[in-house]
């Protein structure tokens, strides 16, 4: 018999390797298109120092302004090992020169879209082989230049991948063989599943790229359907070595994978993985609410507010006793705070804990109180009936909890200077 009573206890999936995995962040990059946000040059600074302690192995910029020059520059002087700073073109010299430019910058993305409706209707192409001749030509260009190189495959889920897009990669790799070849799953259209085939199997695409000799593939998907982050996991899982993601997913439209789930799945499911400090993930996503006017949802996995807050009289009574029966990881992994919340559905080991909780700060003592303590069940009856007779539709607050426990716990409320407390 196999018991699960721990985290410890769970198995861990063990064919991934730390040493295999990467993580490019195009936060300040493609984060950037996201409707109705601007960056400044000190916000895409400060993402660069979080990118740093979370161990992030590379970033992607734009450097068609003064703005994103300058942030690029910061940050190459900075001089972080991690994240490398890369930049960003389309299939044009002109931008390649952008990046070169740019002193310390030696890699850059070039953008190849594939799929027919931006050959022909975005680009305005003649045919897939004047695309093709665009593609190699800029990437010529670049590693002519001395830079390294990504292929961005813009819209491979919605192409013609037998036909154009694998020739164009083979070609690719005759003029730089450890060009990152990216799967761009622009709108969304990727699934994580093998027997889909093309042109939405990323783990198909990615095996595909692999027996055509790529070392280097990547996701970069888009969560239009809301699985992005189970394609990029797909990607690794089938043999890309890279991902690129944006914290917090943001981006144009649904946004793209975010980073904090990927991060957190590689920590806390796969056996040994420990190159990433997720610690700062709540702290990181405090700022960017901050910084750029982002509002999290309540319940965003790993960083929103309520992934470890509790209220429902089952579930909180069971937290308080374990926390591994309702919490999925410890809050200190991503530097959560874990908190019991007092509402229509709280139970008495919920009061019980939030008065004892009250009385220490209160009183700077350790206090226990029995769950029988009929005091209790009146706390629970008094709040209870708020929502009963709907005078109520929040939980009820810290600050009005010291109410109850003045009424019921304490002859008078507590005042600051008091020395001397009744019970």
């Amino acid at each position: 018999m196999t018991l699960y009573e721990s985290y410890e206890d769970m198995p861990k999936i063990n064919n991934l390797s730390q040493d295999d995995i990467f993580i490019s962040d195009s936060t300040i990059r493609d984060g950037s298109q996201m409707p109705g946000i601007v960056m400044t040059r000190e916000f895409k600074i400060k993402c660069y120092e979080y990118l740093h302690k979370i161990g992030i192995e590379k970033v992607e910029a734009f450097v068609f302004n003064k703005r994103e020059i300058d942030a690029v520059k910061t940050m190459l002087d900075i001089g972080y090992e991690c994240p490398v700073v890369t930049g960003w073109a389309r299939a044009v010299p002109a931008d390649i020169d952008k990046v070169l430019a740019v002193d310390g910058l030696h890699e850059t993305g070039i953008l190849m879209s594939v799929s027919d409706s931006h050959i022909f209707a975005k680009m305005r192409l003649s045919g897939r082989q004047q695309a093709e001749e665009k593609y190699l030509n800029a990437l010529q260009y670049a590693v002519d230049h001395g830079l390294k190189t990504r292929a961005h495959l813009e819209d491979m889920t919605r192409a013609d991948n037998p036909g154009f897009t694998y020739p164009l990669v083979k070609k690719i790799l005759e003029i730089d063989p450890n060009c990152i070849i990216r799967i761009c799953d622009t709108v969304g259209y990727g699934l994580p599943f093998e027997q889909f085939g093309e042109p939405y199997s990323v783990p198909s695409m990615v095996q595909s790229l692999k027996k055509i000799g790529a070392k280097n593939i990547e996701t970069h998907i888009h969560d239009d359907y809301g699985l992005g982050a189970a394609n990029s996991l797909s990607g690794y899982l089938a043999g890309a070595n890279w991902t690129s993601v944006t914290f917090l997913g943001i981006g144009e439209r649904a946004g793209n994978t975010g980073m904090e789930k990927i991060l957190l799945f590689l920590a806390d499911r796969v056996e040994g993985f420990k190159k990433y400090n997720l610690s700062c993930l709540t702290e990181f996503a405090h700022y960017m609410e901050k910084s750029i006017g982002i509002k999290l949802p309540s319940n965003k996995p790993v960083v929103g507010r309520n992934v470890f807050a509790h209220e429902s009289g089952i579930h909180a009574s069971g937290v308080l006793k374990n926390p591994f029966i309702y919490e999925a990881y410890p809050p200190e992994l991503v530097g959560g705070e874990r908190f019991v919340l007092l509402g229509d559905s709280s139970g008495l080991d919920s009061v019980k804990h939030k008065v004892e909780e009250t009385m220490r700060e209160l009183l700077n003592i350790d206090i226990k109180i029995n769950k029988t303590d009929p005091r209790l069940k009146k706390i629970q009856d008094e709040i209870q009936s708020l929502y009963d007779n709907e005078l109520r539709t929040s939980c009820i607050s810290d600050e009005e909890l010291v109410y109850y426990v003045e009424k019921y716990f304490l002859n008078r409320p507590i005042r600051e200077g008091e020395e001397e407390v009744t019970f």
